[in-house]
């Protein structure tokens, strides 16, 4: 009669996990220096500009509505 297999333990599944977590991040291409500069002022200015963007829309939705209140009211 064969033996069923045992299911994995919470703690091999971590382990596993870990390993093939380890595994991957050695793949990974990391940037140098001046690359790591470039994309984070790419992302501060693209940040800065969707805010100034959000901001200014802000604005006129608002100017719109309270001059339509004005108008309805």
């Amino acid at each position: 009669m064969a033996t069923a297999p045992s299911k994995p333990t919470l703690l091999n599944k971590l382990n596993k996990f870990i390993r093939e977590v380890r595994s991957e991040m050695r793949k990974v291409s990391w940037p140098n220096r001046k690359e790591l500069i470039t994309y984070t002022i790419v992302v501060i200015i693209t940040v800065v500009i969707v805010a100034l963007f959000t901001s200014v829309t802000d604005v006129i939705i608002t100017w719109v509505l309270n001059l339509l209140a004005r108008l309805g009211g």
